[in-house]
Protein backbone atom coordinates (compact mmCIF):
# COMPACT_ATOMS: atom_id res chain seq x y z
CA UNK A 1 0.00 0.00 0.00
CA UNK A 2 1.49 3.34 -1.08
CA UNK A 3 0.39 7.11 -0.03
CA UNK A 4 1.56 10.36 -0.93
CA UNK A 5 2.79 12.94 1.23
CA UNK A 6 3.00 16.87 0.38
CA UNK A 7 3.01 19.98 2.49
CA UNK A 8 -0.94 19.65 2.58
CA UNK A 9 -0.49 16.55 4.40
CA UNK A 10 -1.58 13.19 2.48
CA UNK A 11 -3.71 13.62 -0.19
CA UNK A 12 -3.99 9.89 -1.22
CA UNK A 13 -4.12 6.37 -0.01
CA UNK A 14 -3.98 3.00 -2.14
CA UNK A 15 -2.39 0.01 -4.01
CA UNK A 16 -0.04 0.61 -6.93
CA UNK A 17 -2.66 -0.22 -9.58
CA UNK A 18 -4.37 3.32 -8.07
CA UNK A 19 -0.91 4.89 -7.59
CA UNK A 20 0.11 4.84 -11.11
CA UNK A 21 -3.25 6.72 -12.16
CA UNK A 22 -2.27 9.78 -10.19
CA UNK A 23 -1.18 12.64 -12.55
CA UNK A 24 2.33 13.32 -12.36
CA UNK A 25 3.29 10.39 -9.90
CA UNK A 26 5.01 8.36 -13.10
CA UNK A 27 6.13 11.65 -14.78
CA UNK A 28 8.01 9.29 -17.76
CA UNK A 29 5.02 6.45 -17.92
CA UNK A 30 1.86 6.85 -19.13
CA UNK A 31 -0.45 5.46 -16.71
CA UNK A 32 -2.39 2.47 -17.59
CA UNK A 33 -4.68 -0.69 -15.41
CA UNK A 34 -3.38 -3.40 -14.50
CA UNK A 35 -5.31 -6.39 -14.81
CA UNK A 36 -4.36 -9.08 -12.19
CA UNK A 37 -1.19 -9.34 -9.53
CA UNK A 38 2.55 -9.18 -10.99
CA UNK A 39 1.66 -8.29 -14.29
CA UNK A 40 3.15 -4.93 -13.72
CA UNK A 41 6.73 -7.31 -14.19
CA UNK A 42 5.86 -7.94 -17.57
CA UNK A 43 8.06 -10.76 -19.17
CA UNK A 44 9.82 -11.39 -15.64
CA UNK A 45 6.44 -12.36 -13.82
CA UNK A 46 5.31 -14.62 -16.90
CA UNK A 47 8.74 -16.73 -16.55
CA UNK A 48 7.96 -16.96 -12.76
CA UNK A 49 4.65 -18.02 -13.28
CA UNK A 50 6.04 -20.81 -15.54
CA UNK A 51 8.86 -21.77 -13.41
CA UNK A 52 5.97 -21.88 -10.26
CA UNK A 53 3.76 -24.24 -12.95
CA UNK A 54 6.96 -26.52 -13.54
CA UNK A 55 7.47 -26.52 -10.37
CA UNK A 56 4.24 -27.93 -9.13
CA UNK A 57 4.34 -30.53 -11.61
CA UNK A 58 7.52 -32.01 -10.06
CA UNK A 59 6.70 -32.13 -6.70
CA UNK A 60 3.61 -34.33 -7.74
CA UNK A 61 6.18 -37.01 -9.25
CA UNK A 62 6.86 -39.28 -5.36
CA UNK A 63 10.79 -39.41 -5.87
CA UNK A 64 10.82 -35.77 -6.05
CA UNK A 65 8.74 -35.60 -2.76
CA UNK A 66 11.07 -37.94 -1.45
CA UNK A 67 14.03 -36.54 -2.30
CA UNK A 68 12.98 -32.70 -1.37
CA UNK A 69 12.08 -34.59 2.26
CA UNK A 70 15.43 -36.36 2.86
CA UNK A 71 17.34 -32.58 1.55
CA UNK A 72 14.77 -30.39 3.96
CA UNK A 73 15.96 -32.49 6.66
CA UNK A 74 19.73 -32.50 5.75
CA UNK A 75 19.49 -28.47 6.52
CA UNK A 76 21.12 -27.20 9.07
CA UNK A 77 18.14 -25.39 11.77
CA UNK A 78 20.37 -22.08 11.10
CA UNK A 79 19.22 -21.86 7.21
CA UNK A 80 15.63 -21.66 8.12
CA UNK A 81 14.37 -17.81 7.85
CA UNK A 82 11.85 -16.00 7.18
CA UNK A 83 11.96 -14.77 3.27
CA UNK A 84 12.27 -11.23 2.85
CA UNK A 85 9.10 -9.75 1.03
CA UNK A 86 8.55 -6.33 2.99
CA UNK A 87 9.76 -3.15 3.31
CA UNK A 88 10.02 -3.24 7.30
CA UNK A 89 12.42 -5.83 6.44
CA UNK A 90 15.11 -3.92 4.57
CA UNK A 91 14.25 -0.17 5.64
CA UNK A 92 16.95 1.54 7.36
CA UNK A 93 15.26 2.82 10.46
CA UNK A 94 18.15 5.20 11.47
CA UNK A 95 16.58 7.81 9.54
CA UNK A 96 18.29 11.34 8.51
CA UNK A 97 15.58 13.80 8.28
CA UNK A 98 15.40 17.51 7.42
CA UNK A 99 13.30 20.69 8.47
CA UNK A 100 11.65 22.91 5.28
CA UNK A 101 13.62 26.02 7.16
CA UNK A 102 17.17 24.83 6.82
CA UNK A 103 18.93 25.51 4.07
CA UNK A 104 20.48 24.05 1.48
CA UNK A 105 24.14 23.84 2.51
CA UNK A 106 22.51 22.67 6.27
CA UNK A 107 21.23 19.82 4.36
CA UNK A 108 24.30 19.17 2.26
CA UNK A 109 26.43 19.02 5.11
CA UNK A 110 23.99 16.74 7.02
CA UNK A 111 23.74 14.44 4.04
CA UNK A 112 27.11 14.44 3.19
CA UNK A 113 28.26 13.56 7.38
CA UNK A 114 25.97 10.96 7.28
CA UNK A 115 27.21 9.28 3.90
CA UNK A 116 23.59 8.84 2.37
CA UNK A 117 22.12 10.60 -0.60
CA UNK A 118 18.64 12.11 0.53
CA UNK A 119 16.44 12.25 3.62
CA UNK A 120 12.45 12.99 4.32
CA UNK A 121 11.72 16.94 5.21
CA UNK A 122 9.31 16.45 8.17
CA UNK A 123 7.12 19.41 9.51
CA UNK A 124 5.69 19.16 13.16
CA UNK A 125 2.30 17.94 13.17
CA UNK A 126 2.14 17.17 9.51
CA UNK A 127 5.16 14.44 9.40
CA UNK A 128 6.22 13.84 6.20
CA UNK A 129 5.90 16.88 3.80
CA UNK A 130 8.66 15.90 1.04
CA UNK A 131 11.94 14.51 -0.04
CA UNK A 132 15.38 15.68 -0.66
CA UNK A 133 18.45 14.54 -2.49
CA UNK A 134 21.59 15.56 -3.26
CA UNK A 135 19.82 16.29 -7.47
CA UNK A 136 17.99 18.40 -5.71
CA UNK A 137 20.40 20.66 -3.75
CA UNK A 138 22.58 20.54 -6.98
CA UNK A 139 20.18 22.63 -8.49
CA UNK A 140 20.67 25.46 -6.41
CA UNK A 141 24.24 24.89 -5.18
CA UNK A 142 27.04 24.78 -7.04
CA UNK A 143 30.07 22.48 -5.57
CA UNK A 144 34.16 23.70 -5.52
CA UNK A 145 35.69 20.70 -5.17
CA UNK A 146 33.53 18.93 -2.11
CA UNK A 147 32.92 22.55 -0.96
CA UNK A 148 29.27 23.63 -1.69
CA UNK A 149 28.92 27.66 -2.81
CA UNK A 150 26.39 29.68 -4.05
CA UNK A 151 22.65 29.57 -3.17
CA UNK A 152 23.51 28.38 0.51
CA UNK A 153 20.67 29.75 2.16
CA UNK A 154 18.06 28.48 0.39
CA UNK A 155 15.30 26.71 2.51
CA UNK A 156 15.08 23.01 1.63
CA UNK A 157 11.32 23.67 1.33
CA UNK A 158 12.01 25.80 -1.78
CA UNK A 159 13.95 22.69 -3.40
CA UNK A 160 12.64 19.43 -2.09
CA UNK A 161 10.15 16.83 -3.99
CA UNK A 162 6.69 17.28 -3.10
CA UNK A 163 4.43 15.61 -2.46
CA UNK A 164 6.11 12.42 -2.03
CA UNK A 165 4.96 9.11 -2.22
CA UNK A 166 5.76 7.05 0.70
CA UNK A 167 5.03 3.24 1.49
CA UNK A 168 3.71 1.31 4.46
CA UNK A 169 5.60 -0.99 5.87
CA UNK A 170 4.34 -4.15 4.92
CA UNK A 171 4.49 -3.15 0.70
CA UNK A 172 5.50 -6.06 -1.31
CA UNK A 173 9.54 -4.92 -2.25
CA UNK A 174 8.34 -5.84 -5.64
CA UNK A 175 6.30 -2.77 -5.96
CA UNK A 176 8.45 -0.39 -4.55
CA UNK A 177 11.19 -1.37 -6.89
CA UNK A 178 8.44 -0.44 -9.15
CA UNK A 179 7.11 3.10 -7.80
CA UNK A 180 11.61 3.97 -7.86
CA UNK A 181 11.99 2.81 -11.53
CA UNK A 182 9.15 4.44 -13.02
CA UNK A 183 9.21 7.74 -10.80
CA UNK A 184 13.15 8.47 -10.98
CA UNK A 185 12.91 8.63 -6.62
CA UNK A 186 15.84 7.36 -5.40
CA UNK A 187 14.61 6.23 -2.21
CA UNK A 188 10.88 5.90 -0.63
CA UNK A 189 9.78 7.15 3.02
CA UNK A 190 7.93 4.37 5.19
CA UNK A 191 5.27 5.45 7.01
CA UNK A 192 3.34 3.95 9.73
CA UNK A 193 -0.82 3.85 10.06
CA UNK A 194 -0.67 6.67 12.63
CA UNK A 195 1.26 8.81 9.30
CA UNK A 196 4.52 8.77 11.73
CA UNK A 197 8.00 8.28 9.73
CA UNK A 198 8.84 4.71 10.81
CA UNK A 199 11.82 4.24 8.32
CA UNK A 200 13.30 4.88 4.40
CA UNK A 201 13.75 2.20 1.86
CA UNK A 202 16.74 2.93 -0.89
CA UNK A 203 17.61 0.97 -3.76
CA UNK A 204 20.58 0.33 -1.85
CA UNK A 205 18.50 -1.08 0.51
CA UNK A 206 17.03 -3.41 -1.33
CA UNK A 207 20.28 -4.46 -3.53
CA UNK A 208 21.90 -5.23 0.16
CA UNK A 209 19.57 -7.49 1.37
CA UNK A 210 19.63 -9.13 -2.08
CA UNK A 211 23.27 -9.72 -1.97
CA UNK A 212 23.51 -10.62 1.78
CA UNK A 213 20.16 -11.63 3.34
CA UNK A 214 18.98 -14.60 1.49
CA UNK A 215 16.24 -15.92 1.11
CA UNK A 216 14.76 -13.04 -0.65
CA UNK A 217 11.54 -13.28 -2.28
CA UNK A 218 11.03 -11.12 -5.15
CA UNK A 219 9.33 -12.74 -7.88
CA UNK A 220 7.57 -15.50 -6.51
Amino acid sequence: MFSIHGITGQTFRGSLEHLIQVPGVFAARHARGINREGEELGAEFELARRRVRDDKDRESDPRYAAAAAAYAKSLRPDTQREAVRHAYQVMSRAVLTLRGDDTAETAWRRLTARGVRQAPVLEPARGVVGLVSERELLTVIDLEGKTPTGGLQRPVREVMLSPVVCADPVTDIRRIARVLLDSGLTAVPVVDAAGELAGIVSRGDILRAALADPPLSLWI
